[in-house]
Order: structure tokens, then C-alpha cells, then sequence
């Protein structure tokens, strides 16, 4: 298959397929028949006001939220309640929150190569060649023996990408992954987000960064009450939103920038 960046060959399967998916939080309907499948090297930047159901959205697919109605299948897999199922997702799926979550009592090689250990059965030396290959990925490499205290921020962020890497997912999760940063550490991760993305990593992203979703998006996909309300490639998502929604969300964020 040649590696043009044109569309996906019809006949491959979508990595991630939501159909009709519904998700409550008691009365409250956070995802409102939710439709979404996503191809493989496929990168997509979800948006939206706050308490619109983006980061609901992506925690269902590796089943950190459950959902009540619908299906969701990744690689093939159905994200049911069955541990198993989860279990499999979860080793293809690799998420990044807005906090790092590092284990702070270990280095950093060691956050790094716990996972892939445990998970994966990998050895001591593949873990740590691993680890040491994708920190020297997000230009950490020099930090591997520090601990997450030592580290920036930006640094420990980078880190958290790292060792979501070291399992060699499929797909990579991120959920705000800079509105935790001072404003200056910002540009670190989205370079390495920019970086992954070049490399053809299928990446879903939920943030509020507009620069980076013109320069990385295949789709821009914007939500609002639970509900994808528009999507569009960036250069016309940006210029000629359709949706009266979209269009004051989109005034409202580059008013700001």
C-alpha cells in the first residue's frame, strides 16, 4: 500500500466505530446518540464548549466511562462490560489526561517501562529499550533517571505521552493534555502531538488549541449538549462553520487567542 495521505482504502475497517451511543451520569445525558468511526492514521481534534461531552466521548472508548446504550468497537473489539474485552482495548488504546499521573516514587524509565512489563509480559531489557527509544521520541531521554517532582510541567507531560507509547497502541488518546501547562510549556507538547501525528499515529484529541487542529486534523469535529453537531476538515471548519453553535464557540475561542 503506498503511504500517500489520501483517504483510507474502503475495504480497511475503521480502527474506532461509535454507533448511536448514549451515556448518562444518573439523570443527566452526557452523550446523546453519539455516531463517530475513525480510520486507521486518522487524526481527529474534538471541540466545544465545557460539559459538552468530549472528554465522556473519548473515556468510553478504552471504557474508562461505561455507556448505557449504542456500541463501540476498536480493532474489531467490542468495548462491552466484559473485563476481557476491556483488557484487549485498553493494551491498543493509549490515553493522556490533563494530569500526568505519573508515579512519583519511581524515575521516570521506570514509569515508563512498568506497563509494558506487567502488561505485555515484555522483559526488564525490551521494557527498558523501549522506554529509552520513545523518551528519546519526545526529546526526554536525558531525564529518564530524574523523578516526576524534578521535572517541568511540560516535561512530566511529555512523559505521560511516552509511556502511553512504550505499549505501542494503536490509537492514542488525549483529553486536554495542555490546559493543565503554564502558558509557556504548551508549544513542548504540541510538538510532540505534531511529531506523533507526522508519524502516522491514529490520534483523537480532545483540546481547545486551534492552531494545532488546523496544522494536524484530518476532521474537526465539534460538540455541544452531548451531541457531535458538525464536522469538517479544519481549513472548513474555521472559515465557513455551519452550525450556529459552532460558529459562536469559534468566535468566542479565537476572541481569546
Amino acid at each position: 500500500m503506498s503511504s500517500t495521505s489520501t483517504a483510507p482504502n474502503s475495504t480497511e475497517q475503521p480502527l474506532i466505530v461509535m454507533e448511536a451511543v448514549e451515556k448518562w451520569f444518573g439523570t443527566f445525558q452526557a452523550l446523546r446518540s453519539v455516531n463517530l468511526s475513525v480510520s486507521k492514521s486518522e487524526k481527529i481534534v474534538l471541540c466545544g464548549p465545557s460539559g459538552s461531552g468530549k472528554s465522556t466521548l473519548i473515556r468510553c472508548i478504552n471504557h474508562l466511562e461505561s455507556y448505557q446504550k449504542g456500541k463501540i468497537v476498536v480493532d474489531g473489539v467490542s468495548v462491552t462490560d466484559n473485563q476481557k474485552a476491556i483488557d484487549v482495548v485498553r493494551q491498543e488504546v493509549g490515553m493522556v489526561f490533563q494530569s500526568f499521573n505519573l508515579f512519583p516514587h519511581m524515575t521516570v524509565l521506570q514509569n515508563c517501562m512498568l506497563a509494558p512489563i506487567r502488561v505485555r509480559g515484555s522483559s526488564k531489557q525490551e521494557a527498558e529499550a523501549t522506554a529509552r527509544r520513545y523518551l528519546d521520541r519526545v526529546h526526554i531521554g536525558n531525564q529518564a533517571d530524574k523523578y516526576p517532582a524534578q521535572l517541568s510541567g511540560g516535561q512530566q507531560q511529555r512523559v505521560a505521552i511516552a509511556r502511553a507509547l512504550c505499549m505501542q497502541p494503536k490509537v492514542m488518546l488525549f483529553d486536554e493534555p495542555t490546559s493543565a501547562l503554564d502558558p509557556e510549556m504548551v508549544k513542548e507538547v504540541l510538538d510532540t502531538m505534531i511529531g506523533l501525528a507526522q508519524d502516522g499515529m491514529t490520534m483523537i484529541c480532545v483540546t481547545h488549541e486551534m492552531g494545532f487542529a488546523r496544522q494536524v486534523a484530518d476532521r474537526v469535529i465539534f460538540m455541544a449538549d452531548g451531541m457531535i453537531l458538525e464536522e469538517a476538515p479544519p481549513e472548513t471548519f474555521f472559515k465557513s462553520p455551519n452550525h450556529p453553535r459552532a460558529k459562536q464557540f469559534l468566535g468566542e475561542i479565537l476572541a481569546h487567542h
